[in-house]
């Protein structure tokens, strides 16, 4: 079998192409992505994908049509081609590329015949907000980011509705993504409890849906082999550890795999932000890149609540806990945890 992903040489890209070489019987994945492996991957996803044979990298732009055509029948594409980090981009650029590309992809996967897809959309759709929310709740989302990723969504269901017998797409909204490689919040955090430059705002109970990146791997295919089984043709599932761990608790089990002990001070919210501005004001600019961003503070005293419910109604086994996640990834790779 032949997979192509788009956006394959980011993060859950690396990895999920490992996934189906390794242990799901596919003998070739292409990689479709705007820059060659390496300019833009970690050390660690660069030698992942190296060590996975059966690996094809295609430079292309979603953003534009997509000419490019394999050789072979595709039995499986997943589109995680994004604009996502925020801060870091304009509001055009999330529309440019999360919309742009979906069309460009559902196009492409019709000129190749092929039913199966999976697309991953985010919890952004949801918005801010303490309350719980699963997949019946209604989204509301306030960024750039969170608007584009559920247009994103329709575009994928209207794809998948021009052939509602044989096509079958799954959408997962997933809270935050770590693991080795990753370079995002989790691993800000965990440099910034190990090297003591994290403290917490009155934010100890605040709840961070996440998942590592093995775990989805696993579950967006646990789900797509569960279509046949539920005869369904459209999925949507939150993915999130359950419940979603609490700040406190990511801090302690980070504590925990590392083997340290320290005491984690708590600092007025306020006394936070107001310094995290005036290191953004002489730090942008001079271009300047540092972990105390006054929008990345903000998010550590927000909830993202979010309830798997999809997962749990079905019975989704879990292969990992926070703290056998976290072991595994010091495991896998230990320099991210020095």
């Amino acid at each position: 079998m032949v997979a192509v992903i788009f956006g394959g040489n980011g993060f859950i890209g690396s990895f999920f192409a490992h996934f189906l070489l390794e242990s799901k019987g596919f003998e070739k994945v292409y990689i479709f992505d705007h820059e060659a492996l390496g300019q833009k991957s970690s050390l660690f996803r660069q030698q992942l994908l190296g060590a996975s044979k059966g690996v094809e990298v295609i430079i292309g732009d979603v953003r534009r049509p997509i000419e490019w055509l394999p050789a072979e029948p595709v039995a499986l594409v997943a589109n995680f081609a994004a604009v996502h980090r925020e801060p870091g981009h304009e509001d055009i650029e999330y529309y440019e590329t999360n919309l742009l590309g979906a069309e460009n992809v559902c196009s492409w996967a019709e000129k190749v015949a092929c039913d199966r897809m999976i697309f991953t959309s985010s919890i952004s759709p949801y918005g801010p907000s303490e309350a719980v929310k699963d997949e019946c709740s209604l989204p509301v989302p306030a960024t750039a980011y969170g608007s584009s990723k559920l247009v994103a969504e329709k575009i994928h269901q209207l794809w998948q509705a021009r052939d509602d017998t044989n096509r079958r797409l799954v959408i997962v909204r997933p809270g935050v993504v770590f693991g080795p490689g990753e370079g995002g919040n989790v691993s800000r955090l965990i440099n910034a409890v190990l090297h003591r430059y994290f403290f917490y705002m009155g934010n100890r109970a605040t709840r961070k849906a996440g998942t590592y990146v093995k775990e989805l791997c696993n579950a967006m295919w646990w789900v797509l082999q569960q279509q046949e089984v539920n005869k369904e043709h459209v999925s949507l599932f939150n993915m999130s550890m359950n419940p979603g761990p609490s700040i406190q608790e990511y801090v302690e089990v980070v504590c925990n795999v590392a083997g340290v002990t320290h005491r984690v001070p708590g600092v007025p919210y306020m006394l936070l932000l107001a310094v995290a501005y005036s290191i953004d004001v002489v730090a942008r600019p001079l271009g300047i890149k540092h972990p105390f961003s006054p929008v990345r503070i903000r998010k550590l005293v927000r909830s993202n609540n979010i309830l798997p419910a999809y997962l749990v109604a079905n019975g989704y086994p879990y292969q990992y806990s926070l703290e056998s996640a976290f072991a595994d990834w010091k495991q896998n790779c230990p320099e991210e945890w020095q």
